[in-house]
């Protein structure tokens, strides 16, 4: 009999799914929008060897509950979803999706500086309201991204693609910080690092691009808000946890930045009474920052891949806690 493999999103072309029924009996319930509480979910968790999919939490009490699972495969670069030191004590494998999206959000960055700064998605609406009538004026005038300063939190993989893609496409300075000096990249792009407070200080746009974790929650709090300058733009495209959402609407009500391009929030999908929706200072989108089929069917390929690799004991090509199960 084959192994089964737990299907818990729809996040897979169908092509990539077969590759996997070919292989394996799935247990799909990828028509389901909360799959943990669907009939048949937790029979299937028992006996499943391997599980793929996105935007479902996995925690202690449900790994638990999954005695043969040897593979968890995640169509994310992301993994703030799942017990990392849960699934490695119990020796599952965790697959992720860095490197194929790191381009596709890196262009969703730019898509939002660039969208608020020029105050598009406000005056689009304009135009659409039939507001237009007359030549623009001051009311409707944006500010410049060319040659301003950019202060990125974060410089991974996506950080430095920002930053390749402000210094050279836009001639912005780029200043960083981050856990750790990139020197190659300073070498490469001209990157400036400087400590947070001195970036959020000294900044036109300050765009993060850190991991969701414990360190990282809530570090752009009322005190870092405060730090920055009154006509500084503040890009969220990392995770909605580094955020105080209510210090950063007391920041917008105040004056105390200019506006802010969120692409994250702490709880998704948000709705229209959401404090940051509905404002001309907030470009707001749900979550995009790698939704292109270009990029979703790559992800989708790499974490079948993963999800083959570690089935069949051969080494995975993006294992999250390799060095924890020290693969």
């Amino acid at each position: 009999m084959s192994s089964t493999v737990l299907v818990f999103s729809d996040s897979l072309p169908d092509d990539q799914k077969a590759r996997l029924a070919e292989r394996y009996t799935l247990a799909d319930f990828s028509a389901y929008d909360a799959p943990s509480t669907a009939p048949g979910f937790d029979d299937a968790l028992a006996r499943a060897r391997g599980a793929i999919g996105v935007s479902m939490r996995w925690p202690a009490e449900t790994i638990e509950r999954a005695p043969h699972l040897r593979v968890l495969s995640s169509v994310s670069v992301g993994v703030d979803a799942y017990d990392v030191a849960a699934l490695s004590q119990r020796g599952i494998a965790l697959g992720h999706t860095p490197d194929v999206l790191t381009d596709t959000t890196a262009d969703t960055a730019m898509t939002l500086l660039l969208a608020t700064a020029r105050r598009v998605v406000e005056l689009a609406e304009w135009v659409r309201a039939g507001q237009w009538t007359a030549p623009v004026g001051r009311d409707q005038f944006g500010v410049n991204v060319h040659h301003k300063r950019l202060g990125i939190v974060g410089m991974g993989r996506i950080g430095q693609a920002i930053a390749r893609r402000a210094a050279f496409g836009f001639g912005m300075e780029v200043v960083y910080h981050n856990r750790s000096r990139k020197p190659e990249a300073e070498d490469e792009i001209g990157l400036r690092y400087v400590e947070f407070d001195e970036l959020l200080a000294d900044a036109d746009f300050v765009c993060v691009v850190v991991p969701g974790t414990d360190d990282t929650h809530h570090m752009f709090d009322e005190a870092a808000f405060e730090r920055m300058a009154p006509h500084a733009i503040f890009i969220n495209i990392a995770r909605g946890s580094v955020v105080d959402e209510n210090a950063l609407v007391a920041a917008l009500d105040a004056g105390g930045i200019r506006a802010a391009g969120l692409d994250v929030f702490q709880g998704e999908p948000i709705g229209a009474d959401h404090p940051l929706v509905g404002r001309n200072d907030v470009v707001a989108l749900p979550h995009i920052g790698s939704a292109t089929f270009e990029t979703r069917y790559d992800m989708a390929r790499l974490a079948v891949d993963n999800l083959i690799a570690g089935l069949e004991g051969e080494p995975m090509p993006a294992c999250y806690n390799a060095a924890d199960l020290e693969l």
